[in-house]
């Protein structure tokens, strides 16, 4: 678009300006045609501004990612060993749930009266 090629310095990202600008650099009597080339030009410098964005943080992920990795013959203090209680009292005892009720089988009946 050779608009955006000789004034993209002046273009913004809001729409209402973006349209002062197109009058003031061109003459377009269209109405609908003028907010149309003026909500192309916003889309436009939108995704530029926001894949600029999304570039610099890339960036800036990668270096971090470099910055904090750890390097191969690093050694990592390892602690071997574990404490364990291995004494149970003996007299400890079972909580029993009692909200649990056991499910009662209905008694089956004999259909077949034949015998």
């Amino acid at each position: 678009m050779m608009i955006l090629d000789d004034y993209k310095d002046q273009f913004g990202s809001s729409f209402d300006d973006n349209k002062k600008i197109l009058n003031g650099i061109s003459t377009i009597r269209s109405k609908s045609l003028k907010n149309k080339i003026a909500g192309y030009i916003t889309k436009l410098i939108k995704n530029e501004i926001r894949n600029n964005a999304e570039m610099e943080n890339q960036q800036s992920d990668q270096k971090i990612t470099v910055d904090t990795e750890v390097p191969v013959d690093t050694e990592v203090p390892v602690d071997t060993e574990v404490p364990v209680d291995t004494e149970v009292p003996v007299d400890t005892e079972v909580p029993v749930d009692t909200d649990k009720t056991e499910p009662i089988e209905s008694p089956t009946k004999d259909t077949d009266t034949n015998e």
